[in-house]
């Protein structure tokens, strides 16, 4: 899993050998220092020779600037390693996530990938570049000046082979408890991140019915939730400090005991004591540091378990291996439902939510789908595009199964016009010219005019060039549809699918739309989703579904004389218009 995460470094990676090289020139300077200050007070200033002290101090001087140094562009490469990490491991996560199924982005949640493509990410970031100096600079300090300490006095660094184990075993125990908190901890930030994005996308509606309270009472759960796992961590972390200090205290006074007893019988001398004070300092802050930072590591580790679990998910929707390149038909805008079953969870045991739906429509066809609300319309017309696969039978587009078209040139051929309609933040030329970047200006501003969009367009501020907050929620929600019909109307696509698409239109304006699709899209088959009568009575065929399966299925007048959903559907609508 490490090592996967490691091949985002890229072209970064000469950074990664950089710093710790740098980081070990700068520890061997820092090694040197106590050293040169030993041989100061054992040979100058007993001696009082001031020429050695000036050379002593000169070799100092420039071990000190060295280090500096060192350390500046050691600190310099490292975060500009760590932060080419974050950003290429962030763009390796979005364009996965761009290969998911919706059954994948559901499975997750998209609370969860925004948390595990910012904060996730931010954490191994920050080891990255932490580790890049202190998982440098720590181990070898702590050998380096072990070695040293011991090669000025082995007996006395005996101390370390009873200090160090103990602080080690603390360390361990520690990692131990904290790794199942780090991950309890990242799933409650999912938690609150799910809490918010649904208050902020639903804030009207949280509004309208004065629920403000209900929401707030709800973040304060999931808040507090978070505030108490992150505590629970901390106050573990937290012990670490005055474990290490007690240790470091401990071993300082051990050092001082029993290094003055030799001083004092003239076994050892002053200044190899100093400078073995020095090393006992150094080589118990790098015990300290690895102990952070293998803290880190851990939050690291638990975070990179919840990145890996998204890198290597397989997506549900898969173009099938080919060892040929496959013929496929020229788009004509056939559309042939074979015996199909679905379900939403595939390897569940619920039942389906389609049901032996078996259908075709011809190439130029107007087919309306009715019925009422969790009858399957919007799952039946997903399938043809492939945001889900069937789970029995076969959609067909053109005479080839769905599943057999590369992905782009399935959904090249379909426009679409989603039951929640998607604007983007950007103008509105730049969420027209999503159907298709290449068009022209007269063919963007045609396409407005198809979709009765172009008059409002003309009478907005700036035109095709006004810009469009986030989700659209400067446009009213009518003007959202046409713009969303006329973005998909720009394709020429040979299967034009709307799903509910004029319910916040006019009947009028709806007519006028329904006219253009003869007028301009002749030959584009035309599969429209809707809940008025009124808008699919001049359809070619309609389809009644109920409870998952096709009810009936003919004209408008067939339909009243024969199927009674169609004429109650039918009924209650006249009753509403009547009343």
């Amino acid at each position: 899993m490490l090592k996967k995460l490691a091949s985002y470094l890229g072209e970064y990676r000469k950074y990664a050998i950089l710093t710790p090289l740098l980081v070990i020139l700068e520890v061997i300077c820092e090694l040197a220092l106590p050293r040169f200050m030993a041989n100061i007070v054992n040979v100058g200033i007993a001696g009082d020779d001031l020429p050695y002290i000036l050379k002593m101090g000169g070799i100092m001087l420039v071990l000190a600037l060295c280090s500096m140094l060192c350390g500046m562009f050691a600190a310099k490469f490292a975060a500009i390693g760590g932060q080419g990490f974050g950003a290429n491991l962030r763009r390796g996560i979005y364009n996965k996530v761009q290969e998911f199924s919706f059954s994948d982005i559901d499975r997750f949640s998209s609370a969860s990938l925004i948390t595990r493509i910012t904060n996730d990410v931010n954490a191994i970031q920050m080891m990255v570049t932490m580790g890049l100096r202190m998982l440098t600079r720590s181990p070898v300090m702590l050998i380096a000046a072990l070695f040293v300490a011991m090669s000025i006095n082995a007996r006395l660094a005996l101390v370390l082979l009873v200090v160090i184990p103990l602080m080690a075993l603390a360390v361990g125990l520690l990692m131990k408890i904290c790794n199942r908190l780090f991950d309890q901890m990242q799933r409650k930030i999912d938690a609150l991140n799910n809490t918010v994005q649904e208050n902020l996308v639903a804030i009207r509606v949280v509004k309208a019915f004065v629920r403000a309270g209900y929401e707030k009472t709800k973040f304060k759960k999931s808040n507090d939730e978070l505030t108490q796992a992150t505590l629970t961590v901390d106050l573990r972390i937290i012990l670490m400090m005055p474990i290490m200090t007690i240790a470091l205290n401990a071993a300082t006074a051990a050092v001082l005991y029993l290094g003055g007893t030799q001083v004092m019988g003239g076994s050892m001398l002053i200044g190899d004591l100093s400078s073995f004070i020095t090393y006992i300092f150094q080589i118990l802050m790098s015990v300290m540091m690895v102990a952070m930072s293998l803290l880190q590591l851990s939050r690291s580790i638990a975070c990179a378990r919840r990145i890996d679990e998204v890198l290597e998910t397989r997506p549900s929707i898969q173009e099938r291996p080919r060892t040929e390149p496959i013929s496929l038909p020229a788009p004509r805008g056939q559309v042939e439902f074979d015996h199909v079953h679905f379900k939403y969870q595939a390897a569940g045991t619920g039942d389906d939510v389609l049901e032996d739906i078996h259908f075709t429509v011809a190439p130029g066809e107007f087919v309306a789908i009715v019925g009422g609300t969790g009858t399957g319309k919007s799952s039946l017309v997903n399938l043809i595009p492939r945001f889900y696969d069937v789970t029995g039978g076969a959609v067909r587009v053109d005479g080839v199964d769905v599943r057999d078209y590369p992905l782009d040139v399935l959904r090249a051929r379909i426009g679409m016009v989603l039951q929640n309609n998607v604007l983007f933040s950007g103008t509105v030329r730049e969420n027209l010219l999503w159907g298709r970047p290449d068009a022209t200006e007269e063919e963007m501003i045609q396409a407005a005019k198809n979709a009765q969009a172009y008059d409002f367009i003309m009478g907005l501020p700036e035109g095709f060039d006004t810009w469009l907050d986030q989700g659209g929620v400067n446009v009213s929600g009518g003007q959202k549809q046409r713009l969303c019909i006329a973005r998909a109307m720009l394709r020429h696509p040979a299967i034009l699918i709307l799903d509910d698409s004029t319910s916040a239109v006019d009947s009028a304006t709806e007519s006028a739309i329904r006219q253009s699709f003869s007028d301009n899209l002749a030959g584009t088959t035309v599969i429209i989703i809707a809940q008025r009568i009124s808008s699919v009575q001049y359809a070619d065929r309609i389809l009644v579904l109920d409870d998952g399966r096709v009810a009936d299925t003919g004209t408008h007048d067939e339909l009243m004389a024969r199927s009674a959903i169609y004429q109650e559907i039918y009924q209650s609508q006249q009753e509403g218009v009547q009343q």
